[in-house]
């Protein structure tokens, strides 16, 4: 912020010219005796081995889906296939270069990478440490399997049999998977080796990557993290998001008490075909993905692009990086060439390209060509590599047969699918150790002030205390958070302004002063990147919040929020937890793009948690709910409420912990008559109209305040349905396809016998949100409720309609689809 970083206008008027750093290309030079030396023989032999073993792999796969059968072995593989023959190289290379502390995430085009960090990963732990890994992993299911029908003569042999039974049962659905068969293809990864969670959506690993380093970063783990995306996701969002929040200055400006970037690499599998479209000459226009770095920091990420044909030229190119990464100076960038002999999938005829172009990049085969270096320079003979391509084949014929067996390899039912879509543990801290405060709570200036207001909003007589002298709904965000902090040393918390102005609505005013620039800071407008980066923060082992400023913006994060917050836990079989909170707050007063509720979105989402305070007291409790979770929590505020203080809780908001227990809606008042649900700030809409029920009409209503989106108990609203029989629930989102429509179905099917007229919905209008000053015409108000009952559901005696909500009038605005 300018109180710590100045601008000069008289320095940044000055005339100058920008010069970049030059970018290597292809600059690795072979010389054995130097890479004896660093890598040892054995190592060197045991790259062609697992370049050979990815390439059978990989074979057998692409057989199977095409033929059905692998030597002898039938299958039926319905499920994709989306493979990357030809690209071992570059896979196995890196792989040398990292140790099991490092971590990479891919694509859909993964199964290369997986088995080389797994295989790596491998020989570089102790019998004891994987024999722990393989017992402790999924229960032991796994390696029960592996021990009795594919062990190996060692352990380290096993293990490896273990990677390769574990992969391929993944692929194909098998309960014995490394993620019981719930990733698939495109999801498949081992983290105990490094291997993270692997993209279906172009470019996704991005910003997740992203978070995992920066978890490394502010916890202190150890290793690097490394993205693996192709050279088609460059022109994706996401992709540069995650590049510029990873090339922040303020880590080396800011962070006192943790200086250094976070160690992120990307590398570019540069294998110059996106699905049919090619990236270079065709649809984009940077000739070689390499050229990208120079747009990002002054260091141009440390870029180079690498002959991923060579595995050594590899393996340096990406130990270099790692060097840097690990002194803090990264971000990092590969480029690294490569190939695939294959198509996007099997079903892909390859049409896009010449049969010329393929066989010349066959005639330059990586594992041919490392193969010839290796008994060039007599590490092997050629009778080695016969013998080892037939060891392997024979070992890749035994893994299918066991994988395909569905006694021995059985798929999961449907109760375990259900099992694992939420973890619901509840943790308060997810690390041992002492949390980084600058300073005490207790000393905190905002703690102290709160401390001086009222945490009801009434006086004795009923009269409401000053606004400024009431505990609001921002300060119950707020003590939530702090006690946060207090407990949990991996807490971090991140978007848009969210330090010095304390968030765009002060709920995060006082976090500046008691926490250090690294667990709480300012994030660049990249709300794909927030969002993502929490995911990958939360799946490595961390609490973050983050924070989206209004609702809005939900679709400029749509990929991470509905595609992977929610479901890298159930993909994982519950392996992986996403104790992630994202705030979204849901604007008025600014218009059509600002003020948008769609909690209706976040709703439809399996594997979304999500709630919507519409009080003090529920604000805090909620808050306290979600972190204490190790499941993903959308959590909506309203602009409305911020400044609002507790008028319904006479004992006032408690000072200390507490939380809401899950699920359950609040009872704001009773009655016999109608039963009225309001989900956040309509809760005051549906208040409003019991008043007026009561003053002008003598009928007593339930008002519920439903508080969650998922999970819902529905047992006491539909306790209150039956024994009033009538039923109208509000919201300020737009009335068609609101969440509360599939509230008031549920409604209508579990009370359908005990009601006197369906259960309804007043929401908002089906417009644009208008200016502020038409908002009267746009939300619904409490005569908005009392038309809706007098026309749909109970006659009020002489009451005038003021809206229609006649059926002729929803049959003409549903026909102009307003």
């Amino acid at each position: 912020m300018s109180k710590q970083i100045a601008f000069d206008p008289v320095s940044v008027r000055q005339k100058e010219m920008v010069k970049l750093p030059e970018i290597p290309v292809n600059q690795y030079e072979p010389d054995i005796k130097k890479e004896i030396k660093t890598w040892g023989k054995e190592r060197l032999t045991r790259v062609l081995r697992d370049m050979m073993i990815i390439r059978e792999f990989e074979t057998m796969l692409d057989v199977i889906k095409k033929e059905g059968v692998y030597q002898g072995v039938s299958h039926n593989h319905k499920g994709p296939a989306h493979l990357s023959a030809g690209q071992e190289s570059a896979a196995v290379g890196q792989a040398l270069a990292l140790t099991p502390d490092d971590f990479i995430f891919g694509s859909h085009r993964s199964h290369g990478e997986i088995l080389a960090k797994c295989l790596s990963a491998v020989q570089q732990i102790d019998d004891a440490g994987l024999t722990q890994i393989m017992e402790d992993f999924m229960g032991g299911a796994t390696y029960k399997v592996v021990k009795e029908h594919f062990a190996g003569t060692t352990v380290k042999e096993t293990a490896e049999n273990f990677v390769l039974y574990g992969a391929l049962a993944e692929i194909y659905a098998k309960g014995t998977g490394f993620s019981a068969g719930l990733g698939g293809s495109m999801h498949t990864f081992f983290a105990p080796f490094g291997s993270m969670p692997n993209n279906a959506i172009v470019g996704g690993s991005g910003t997740i990557a992203f978070g995992a380093a920066l978890f490394k970063k502010i916890n202190r783990r150890k290793g690097i993290v490394i993205a693996n995306l192709g050279d088609g996701s460059m022109a994706r969002g996401p992709v540069w998001e995650a590049m510029v929040m990873s090339a922040m200055d303020q880590y080396n400006t800011l962070w006192k008490e943790l200086p250094g970037a976070p160690p992120y690499m990307i590398n570019i599998f540069d294998n110059f075909y996106a699905m049919g479209g090619q990236p270079i000459g065709e649809t984009s226009g940077f000739g070689l993905p390499a050229r990208i770095g120079a747009g990002v920091n002054p260091d141009a990420m440390h870029t180079e692009r690498v002959d991923g044909f060579n595995p050594l030229a590899v393996a340096d190119a990406t130990a270099r990086q790692k060097k840097l990464l690990l002194a803090g100076k990264g971000p990092a960038m590969l480029d690294t060439i490569t190939y695939r002999y294959s198509g996007h999938s099997p079903s892909d005829a390859m049409t896009y390209r010449t049969k010329e172009e393929l066989d010349a990049f066959r005639a330059q085969d990586p594992i041919t060509g490392y193969a010839d270096y290796l008994v060039a320079n007599k590490l092997l003979t050629k009778k080695d590599v016969e013998k080892l391509d037939a060891e392997i084949k024979a070992k890749m014929r035994r893994n299918i047969e066991v994988v395909v067996n569905p006694v021995l390899s059985p798929m999961v039912d449907a109760q375990f699918v259900e099992s694992v879509m939420f973890s619901n543990e509840v943790k308060e801290a997810l690390a041992d150790g002492t949390p980084e405060l600058s300073e005490p709570l207790a000393d905190n200036a905002r703690v102290k002030q709160i401390a001086q207001r009222h945490r009801y909003a009434f006086d004795e007589n009923g009269k409401p205390y000053p606004a400024a002298r009431q505990y609001q709904y921002r300060d119950a965000i707020f003590e939530a958070v702090a006690h946060a902090f207090a407990t949990d040393p991996t807490l971090v918390a991140y978007g848009e302004d969210n330090r010095d102005w304390g968030g765009a609505f002060a709920c995060y005013r006082g976090l500046t002063e008691l926490l250090p620039y690294h667990r709480f800071f300012n994030s660049p407008i990249s709300e794909a990147a927030i969002v993502g980066s929490g995911v990958g923060y939360a799946m490595s082992g961390g609490r973050a919040i983050v924070e989206l400023m209004y609702c809005d913006f939900l679709g400029c994060a749509g990929d991470e929020v509905f595609n992977q917050m929610p479901k890298w836990q159930a993909m994982s079989a519950g392996v992986l937890k996403m104790p992630l909170v994202l705030r979204v707050s849901v604007g008025n007063k600014y218009g059509a793009q600002h003020s948008q509720e769609l909690t209706t979105m976040v709703g439809a989402v399996p594997g979304l948690k999500a709630v919507y305070p519409a009080t003090p007291y529920d604000a805090k409790g909620l808050m306290n709910w979600a972190l204490r979770r190790t499941d993903p929590v959308v959590y909506f505020e309203s602009q409305k409420l911020y400044g609002f203080g507790e008028q319904f809780e006479k004992d006032g908001v408690p000072e200390g912990f507490y939380e809401l227990p899950e699920g359950e809606p609040g009872f704001l008042r009773e009655g016999g008559d109608i039963t009225l649900i309001g989900l956040g700030p309509s809760v005051y809409t549906a208040i409003d109209a019991a008043d007026r029920l009561k003053q002008e009409f003598n009928l007593e209503a339930d008002v519920i305040n439903l508080r969650w989106i998922n999970p819902l108990n529905y047992e006491k609203i539909i306790a209150s349905a039956r024994k009033t029989g009538r039923v109208v629930l509000v919201t300020d989102a737009s009335e068609r396809g609101s969440y509360l429509h599939t509230v008031s179905d549920n409604i209508n099917r579990l009370a359908f016998a005990h009601l006197d007229a369906p259960a309804i919905v007043v929401g908002a209008r089906n417009w644009i949100t208008p200016p502020a000053e038409m908002e009267d015409y746009y939300f619904a108000h409490a005569v908005n409720v009392l038309d809706a009952i007098h026309e749909q559901i109970l006659p009020l005696p002489g009451y005038v309609p003021v809206h229609s909500y006649a059926d002729g009038d929803f049959l003409r605005t549903s026909r102009a689809g307003v």
